[in-house]
């Protein structure tokens, strides 16, 4: 059952995201096993404590180096924000260029919720910039199931 995908339209000031990265595509699910992934890697070595420059404790899954649009290969970048260009060793800066961007607020469980906003975020035919989309995961949620999240989709 679709539902009605609802967003808010925003200018994004420009952002700075220090974190690990993969390479990817959303073709035949790929992208859902390399991000997990990535995912798994980011707790499990506690990279957001290794981002020493983190402005926050806010997790931000960046998708940039777009090779085309969504159906081609792009890099996730999952880190967390920072002020500027950092050349920690073993992590990698993302920038979200300033710009207008679209706030898609997922409902539902978590994180499915995600990725089905995702899914209807692609069949929407509004002109994309895909120069650097992003989710923002924001601390302090009491649970897992109950972390509060925003889409940031970049549009001309």
């Amino acid at each position: 059952m679709s539902r009605t995908l609802l967003f808010e339209q925003t200018n994004n000031p420009g952002i700075f995201v220090e974190g690990i990265a993969v390479r990817t595509t959303n073709l035949d699910g790929r992208s859902q096993n390399d991000i997990g992934n990535l995912w798994t890697k980011f707790i499990a070595e506690n990279i957001a404590e290794q981002i020493k420059a983190r402005l926050s404790d806010d997790i931000y899954c960046v998708y940039t180096d777009y090779e085309n649009d969504h159906t081609g290969w792009y890099t996730a970048v999952l880190g967390c924000r920072i002020s500027g260009p950092n050349d920690t060793e073993g992590m990698f800066t993302a920038l979200i260029p300033k710009g207008s961007y679209r706030v898609y607020k997922p409902e539902g469980k978590f994180p499915d919720c995600v990725a089905d906003t995702w899914r209807q975020i692609w069949q929407d035919e509004a002109p994309r910039s895909y120069i650097a989309d992003y989710d923002l995961y924001k601390a302090g949620a009491g649970s897992f199931e109950s972390t509060e999240t925003e889409v940031y989709v970049g549009f001309i």
